[in-house]
């Protein structure tokens, strides 16, 4: 990763490499803080819609890291008085490009062209519940950010096991390389949250945390990266 204090995931090359190194199922105790965090497990039935649509998996999931860098950008430019938060987004903004650069290097390596993808209803879902009060619109966007992050990490662990017993071992050591990273983002995004006063923070964690789960485990027509249970 781009953080000198980060490890980093495994490049893109890796992806279509076939290695004896065995994939680790089982996460460490920091990843499974983070799944912990979260109200509910992905459906069984996603991770199978995404081996079926592995294409759309990769492209979105391109489009995520594009999307979180872009979001990380918007903090910055709208908390500049910030500065903890300016250190940490403009780190994280990296980081997720280069995420999106090794993505976009997996499509080309598959022959799968980069294009756009309609968005999913689970990020408009969840900022569409902010807070417009200026006290409490930050806390809302930090502790959204934190249940994406929490999400994404969640998905990855899920996905290992099921691209490597499909046979996909590339793919599966290159998201079992981005968990640590999902995980990290998260708790930057908490912190951050964690350091702004506000009376009801537990409370509002834990609405927003029921608010996600809803979208994660209700029928939802369109496969995505963050998408709900296939209809």
């Amino acid at each position: 990763m781009i953080a000198s204090t980060s490890e980093s995931p495994p490049s893109a090359s890796d992806e279509t490499e076939v290695t004896s190194i065995s994939v680790t199922h089982m996460p460490d105790k920091s990843i499974e803080l983070v799944l912990g965090f979260l109200a509910c497990s992905s459906p069984r039935g996603w991770f199978e819609a995404a081996l079926a649509n592995k294409e759309s998996l990769l492209i979105d999931h391109a489009n995520c890291e594009k999307k979180a860098a872009a979001n990380a950008i918007n903090l910055i430019t709208r908390y500049p008085g910030n500065t903890e938060l300016l250190i940490k987004m403009s780190q994280l903004a990296r980081e997720e490009m280069l995420h999106f650069q090794q993505v976009v290097t997996i499509l080309v390596k598959r022959g799968i062209c980069y294009r756009r993808l309609s968005a999913s209803r689970y990020a408009s879902g969840l900022r569409q519940h902010i807070n417009p009060d200026p006290e409490q619109t930050l806390v809302d966007i930090l502790i959204i950010g934190a249940l994406i992050e929490a999400r994404s990490c969640e998905r990855f662990v899920g996905l290992v096991p099921v691209l490597e017993a499909d046979g996909d071992r590339g793919l599966a050591r290159f998201y079992q390389g981005l968990m640590k990273s999902e995980a990290r983002h998260f708790g930057d995004y908490l912190k951050l949250a964690q350091s702004i006063e506000c009376v009801n923070l537990d409370h509002r964690i834990a609405e927003l945390r029921h608010i996600e789960a809803e979208l994660i485990i209700s029928a939802d027509s369109c496969f995505r990266f963050h998408s709900g249970m296939p209809s």
